[in-house]
């Protein structure tokens, strides 16, 4: 560590001790202008021996006693290489004094967090959306039309919610309680990644990537030549860190954000982990989007870039409605009409005619209807018919059609007049 950046430590470590209570506030926002302050504190941390270690995590840990959320976020930032710090301990040459440092801060946050300001457990909610109604990230309409069951309806509108906690105090390190607690502590962290720096992102990428690969394959890939023996992680773990990756992607880490996702997929797919696979997936297909491919500049706005769908009309067009229903009848009526009145065999008529209908019955006989179009001119009567005039002329078609009946029924009765006539007096 050079001079230098050892004069920036010591007197950044002077100058808190003398403030007093009234001027947190202001140092707090002194510290941004502060910029080798920063990398002169990674240097300390990544160091294997380090006097200022000690102290400075000591400095650290009351930074997050204050309550001051500008100072709790200054030492969040650093919560990446301090996990890394700590996972490489056991099988690294660290002098196990200095490592203690490290986890004495990390189990102090731990337990800074898991309790109110009473000193009463927390209990942490997150409510899960209904994808059947529309939020920012989806439409309902895209997704394809839900069955409306019994237990759709009745889970509609209801919201779930998840609860994570009470969480219990941790004095140590152990190795069953040891990813419980840094999965907490990084959901700490994403819960500030909005406030992080690029120098932190970065972090938390390599972080990300060295966990994943470390003992596998892949770390020759990578030519990382740190420690060689494999990390346990567990899913919860990787889904923390992907959420991380995923902000830093779309926030300037394109190269280190894009290494480290696929990383993590690559060890979930050794460990079986479907929530780490589920949750890597769906951001690497999202990474395609040509919002994203732009690319995001480091310095503004921080953001997550979601690719919202259109929004569409809540009611078809095409939807079946009691209205719809009831014009489709008034047209089809109304064609019906002007098709016998147009049809070219009546007279004057202009119009198409109506096309023929069969109908089979079950037992095979095919039924038509009926020629609609009345006898004329043209069409002479068969001989013997008795013409008949109606003392009221109707010259609309349905008058023809009757007439035209009528005369039907007289042949009809003529030409089976004998037969009949035998069969009574028999």
């Amino acid at each position: 560590m050079l001079a230098m950046d050892q004069g920036v430590v010591e007197e950044w470590l002077s100058e808190f001790k003398t403030l007093p209570d009234s001027a947190v506030s202001s140092y707090a926002a002194s510290l941004k202008e502060k910029g080798s302050l920063i990398p002169a504190l990674y240097k300390v941390i990544r160091e294997n021996y380090s006097d200022l270690l000690e102290p400075v995590c000591h400095q650290l840990f009351e930074f997050y006693r204050s309550g001051e959320p500008r100072l709790q976020r200054f030492v969040l930032q650093f919560l990446p290489e301090l996990l890394w710090s700590l996972l490489l301990a056991p099988s690294a040459a660290r002098d196990p004094h200095t490592s203690g440092c490290i986890e004495a801060l990390l189990l102090g946050i731990y337990n800074l967090e898991i309790v109110d300001k009473d000193g009463q457990s927390k209990v942490l909610s997150f409510t899960v959306p209904s994808l059947s109604k529309p939020s920012v990230y989806h439409e309902p309409s895209t997704i394809g039309s839900l069955a409306l069951t019994e237990g759709a309806l009745a889970n509609h509108g209801l919201r779930r919610v998840v609860y994570s906690g009470p969480h219990l105090q941790r004095e140590t390190f152990t190795a069953q309680n040891r990813f419980e607690v840094l999965t907490f502590l990084l959901l700490c962290y994403n819960a500030a990644l909005s406030y992080m720096t690029s120098s932190s992102l970065q972090s938390l990428c390599q972080l990300s990537s060295r966990v994943c690969i470390c003992g596998y394959p892949r770390q020759q890939l990578r030519r990382y030549k740190g420690i060689s023996s494999r990390l346990t992680v567990t899913s919860e773990f990787l889904v923390q860190l992907i959420t991380g990756i995923h902000y830093a992607l779309c926030n300037g880490e394109m190269d280190l954000g894009s290494k480290a996702l696929d990383d993590v997929l690559y060890r979930a797919q050794l460990e079986l982990y479907p929530e780490a696979l589920l949750v890597g997936n769906a951001i690497k297909s999202s990474q395609q989007c040509a919002a994203l491919k732009s690319g995001a500049s480091k310095e503004g706005a921080r953001s997550i870039q979601v690719e919202i769908t259109p929004t569409s009309s809540r009611i078809s067009r095409n939807a079946v409605t009691s209205l719809s229903i009831r014009g489709h009848r008034w047209k089809r009526h109304e064609s019906q009409e002007v098709s016998v009145d147009g049809d070219p065999a009546t007279p004057g008529g202009q119009g198409s005619s109506i096309p023929e209908i069969s109908v089979t019955m079950p037992n095979g006989d095919s039924l038509r209807p009926r020629d609609p179009r009345p006898l004329t001119q043209s069409e002479p009567e068969p001989l013997g018919s008795a013409s008949e005039v109606s003392p009221t002329h109707d010259p609309s078609p349905r008058g023809q059609e009757v007439r035209r009946q009528k005369s039907v029924r007289r042949l009809v009765d003529e030409s089976s007049g004998p037969s009949s006539a035998g069969r009574a007096q028999y």
